[in-house]
């Protein structure tokens, strides 16, 4: 059985990777830009210019934190102009694309 959406509402989608040691500053951030409806996945690990990030190091726990959100495209504006200045501080990447959500 399949049924069709009765809407579909065009938003931007954000995919924030970042070092979990600034996590709290990143979400101090959102606080700031009043962003809400986000998810947090903390302790994963991976690869990127700042080096590598082992989840399964207990010796050296660095971890990252990736945050997803969805939003309208005026709060993904002013979300990444705040972001922008502090991404590098965090050690991080941050992805915008298109999506479009289900209502």
């Amino acid at each position: 059985m399949s049924s069709k959406p009765e809407s579909l509402i065009s938003m931007k989608r954000i995919e924030i990777v970042i070092h979990e040691e600034f996590l709290d500053d990143l979400l101090k951030l959102f606080r700031d830009a009043n962003v809400q409806g986000y998810t947090v996945i903390k302790k994963m690990g991976g690869l990127g210019s700042t080096g590598e990030r082992d989840q399964d190091d207990f010796i050296m726990e660095q971890y990252n934190s990736i945050i997803f959100l969805a939003c309208e495209e005026s709060q993904a504006e002013k979300l990444v102009t705040m972001l922008h200045p502090r991404l590098e501080d965090f050690g991080g990447v941050c992805l915008v694309s298109d999506c479009q959500r289900v209502l």
